[in-house]
């Protein structure tokens, strides 16, 4: 078992820039691909950006791609998403996830998933 843990959300002005984390538990997180995703009041859950095992390989949604950065450490348990240009679009609560297959933009890739972190981009 894997527990997720995002921190690191918060308010931020329009074209401002923010990093969140995501720890993990468990001394396999290094064999997991990674994913973020988010979610808006009244929207479904959508793909922002996955990583694999070792971070050499990294896939965006179109609407982050030149804005957002997804990384991990594996000695630290952490993944990381650094923001940029950030727009009100981007208000939303983020979650991480963990597969233990694949990264990929399908949420039921996933096996595992963090509580969220909300990320507010005030106009």
């Amino acid at each position: 078992q894997v527990q997720l843990v995002e921190s690191g959300g918060g308010l931020v002005q329009t074209g401002g820039s923010l990093r969140i984390s995501c720890t993990a538990s468990g001394r396999t997180f290094s064999s997991y691909a990674m994913g973020w995703f988010r979610q808006a009041p009244g929207k479904e859950r959508e793909f922002v950006a996955a990583i694999n095992w070792s971070g050499g390989n990294t896939y965006y949604a179109d609407s982050v791609k030149g804005r957002f950065t997804i990384s991990r450490d594996n000695a630290k348990n952490t993944v990381y998403l650094q923001m940029s240009s950030l727009k009100p679009d981007d208000t939303a609560i983020y979650y991480c996830a963990g597969s233990e297959i694949f990264y990929s933009d399908y949420d039921a890739t996933y096996d595992y998933w963090g509580q969220g972190t909300q990320v507010t981009v005030s106009s």
